[in-house]
């Protein structure tokens, strides 16, 4: 399956998903890689989140979970704590997610 299809495939699952619900359904297709890969971490399962890595980088998915995800702390914590020790190898996933996301709000302090 070529990138284009793996992302037709995702937005597919998510729209089955309802996870689109507040968007225009004009719009769906033209949905961000960011939204994209937010949304599939969230609501989808293993596979698809595995298509995600053959789609983008490592490093794009790990720099949009921890900019999307992670700053939303116990809302997502038992999510993030399996990204980070599965996907991200976190040795101290507790600890990794706390200094990522202070790391994040203390961004925004300075």
């Amino acid at each position: 399956m070529n990138k284009a299809e793996i992302k037709n495939v995702l937005l597919e699952k998510l729209k089955a998903e309802n996870c689109f619900w507040s968007y225009d359904s004009a719009s769906w297709d033209k949905a961000t890689d960011e939204q994209l890969i937010e949304k599939t971490m969230v609501y989808l399962d293993l596979p698809e989140i595995e298509q995600l890595f053959e789609l983008y980088s490592y490093k794009k998915v790990k720099q949009v979970w921890l900019h999307r995800m992670v700053p939303q702390g116990e809302y997502l914590y038992t999510l993030n704590r399996f990204f980070a020790w599965y996907y991200f190898h976190a040795k101290n996933p507790d600890q990794y997610l706390k200094t990522q996301e202070t790391r994040y709000w203390n961004h925004f302090a300075a």
